[in-house]
């Protein structure tokens, strides 16, 4: 039976979700059957869950080292906490839900914080859509021992991915220390631009999307030593309330929401004149 992807598996019943999050009440079903009538509700938010900050997530601070032994031992774990028996609908995906609890614990503990997010999905709505593809949710991948461990590893490996990938894009897109305020705005600008406008083909502007976007502006302007608290002021002015669920954001917006993060943080319009930046603009129009 071939693997499905997310978009294949889920395109439904958005709220079976299964990360870590907040009950909702309107997940508090109950199971029909003659003896059991208990609201079955989904896993408690786990203490270790929350927002977690760009030191917590730096590959460069958590090192991982994969090979076929690392593979091999993940994968036998993995399918050692596969349930034997789905709960499915008519049971609120209980043992599904659960599984994905057990497993989050678990690579938490062996990685380090930032594999807590190793599902967070395309689309994924109440928790904000995030950018993996390889697992959907725990009643669509939850299957077979081996069907699940191989999508639940893909998953991990492509979130790690990403992290990686933001790192190198973080590194590349930070203004030099000796910069100008008007060159400092330059880069801010154009940081904002590139990072909203992956995040956007990545997640196709799916439910949520602009959680994970307004998260990964915070990590980039804390990576360059911003205080939290005034990089998520700093993001949530700039958005505006611009970016909504279902919406890919045309390049007036994103332009737009760039160049506020940038005036809104240096007082200064970016200047105009890119030619001495032309190799950054081309490597991030390649990417």
């Amino acid at each position: 039976m071939p693997i499905k992807s997310n978009s294949e598996a889920c395109t439904e019943d958005r709220w079976q979700n299964d990360r870590p999050r907040p009950v909702d009440p309107r997940e508090q079903r109950s199971r029909p059957t003659s003896t059991d009538t208990t609201p079955a509700q989904p896993p408690a938010l786990p203490p270790w869950f929350r927002r977690l900050t760009w030191p917590e997530v730096d590959p460069s601070r958590h090192p991982f080292v994969w090979d076929e032994a690392e593979e091999a031992l993940v994968t036998a774990a993995v399918k050692e906490l596969v349930p034997p028996v789905r709960d499915g609908y008519e049971g609120a995906w209980r043992a599904e839900r659960e599984f994905v609890r057990h497993l989050t614990a678990f690579y938490v503990e062996r990685y380090g914080p930032w594999a807590q997010d190793w599902n967070w999905t395309v689309g994924e709505g109440d928790a904000g859509g995030g950018v993996v593809h390889s697992w959907c949710c725990g009643a669509h991948s939850v299957t077979t021992p081996d069907e699940t461990a191989a999508r639940a590893v893909a998953a991990l490996l492509e979130w790690r991915g990403w992290l990686e990938e933001l790192a190198d894009r973080f590194a590349r897109l930070a203004p030099p220390p000796q910069a100008g305020p008007e060159e400092r705005s330059w880069h801010l600008e154009r940081a904002a631009v590139r990072l909203v406008t992956r995040i956007v083909d990545l997640t196709g502007g799916e439910s949520g999307w602009y959680g994970i976007c307004s998260l990964v502006l915070e990590w980039f302007l804390t990576s360059t030593g911003m205080d939290l608290q005034a990089a998520r002021a700093a993001v949530a002015d700039a958005i505006g309330g611009r970016f909504e669920s279902w919406v890919r954001p045309g390049t007036t917006v994103i332009d737009a929401v760039g160049e506020d993060l940038a005036v809104g943080l240096t007082g200064r319009l970016p200047y105009r004149d890119h030619r001495e930046h032309s190799d950054l603009e081309e490597f991030h129009d390649r990417r």
